[in-house]
């Protein structure tokens, strides 16, 4: 569910924003949930801080009251082990508040980063599965119509005779994971995603000699050459197991690495533009 739908199911919600981490917290300043007498969306972190802001913002609710702020040490005192300390501000939400509150979930949405799945087969659509779940926009393409519509989870679905040119049309800093059916059509999207330079993930299901006769049709077909960012084999780091759902479970958990690296990283060079004399 959407913040959209969330306020529009609840007309009486509390705001509760987390404005101040100091130490160690279970989420970071500004991290925020919407509370409601009979419904939550978000969270600040869960425990039992958490279940003091759900108590605290009810309790709002039932009696009116438009605003507090919550001062808690993560400690002993309430059963957590962070050792930070936060400040909470709970307070009702207003018709502009929650104009700005969907405006906001709409653009989070909307910059959300880009998953391209080329390969609609096993691990494609055991991936996509993963995928609905987490905050990124998943594409999963293939030539195949068929293999298209065994595809249960929520993701976007693209049938695509000349998936290069989906990869080439795709954003700056898209993930792309290749697993068609045809390794000769692995090589040409693989060495597509490469060359673009601005990719944040890019895999190659296969072997480690899958990858080494990657890298020699890759030197003969491209100007880079270069295949240091490529992940080959993909999700192979943590386990041999190669049953479809075990192999998109650590793909998944590779590639949101890498997408949020790659937040992390403009999130750092921004605030460094702004304030200089932290860069060290």
């Amino acid at each position: 569910m959407s913040v959209s739908e969330f306020l529009a199911n609840h007309r009486k919600v509390i705001l509760v924003r987390l404005t101040e981490v100091r130490g160690s917290s279970p989420r970071e300043a500004g991290a925020q949930m919407f509370v409601a007498s009979d419904g939550l969306h978000g969270t600040i972190g869960g425990g039992q801080l958490e279940y003091m802001a759900i108590d605290k913002a009810r309790a709002m609710l039932r009696s009116g009251r438009e605003a507090e702020v919550m001062d808690v040490p993560l400690g002993p005192e309430i059963g957590q082990c962070c050792g930070g300390r936060v400040v909470v501000r709970l307070a009702q939400m207003t018709d502009a508040d929650r104009m700005d509150a969907c405006a906001r979930d709409a653009r989070d949405v909307a910059e959300r980063p880009h998953v391209y799945i080329l390969g609609a087969g096993h691990v494609g659509r055991a991936l996509a599965r993963f995928c609905q779940l987490l905050p990124v926009r998943c594409i999963l393409i293939d030539a195949r119509q068929e293999e298209l519509s065994l595809t249960d989870a929520k993701v976007e679905t693209r049938l695509s005779a000349m998936a290069e040119a989906d990869i080439r049309d795709a954003p700056a800093g898209s993930a792309f994971v290749v697993l068609t059916h045809d390794h000769a059509l692995d090589f040409l999207l693989t060495s597509e995603a490469l060359d673009r330079g601005d990719a944040a993930y890019v895999g190659l299901i296969g072997s480690a000699t899958k990858r080494v006769k990657f890298s020699r049709y890759h030197a003969s077909h491209s100007d880079t050459k270069d295949i240091s960012g490529l992940t080959c084999p993909i999700g192979a780091n943590a386990s041999a197991d190669k049953r479809p759902e075990i192999i998109a479970a650590f793909v998944a958990a590779e590639v949101m690495t890498c997408l949020t690296k790659s937040v992390d990283q403009k999130t750092l060079a921004t605030t460094q533009q702004k304030n200089p004399a932290h860069i060290v």
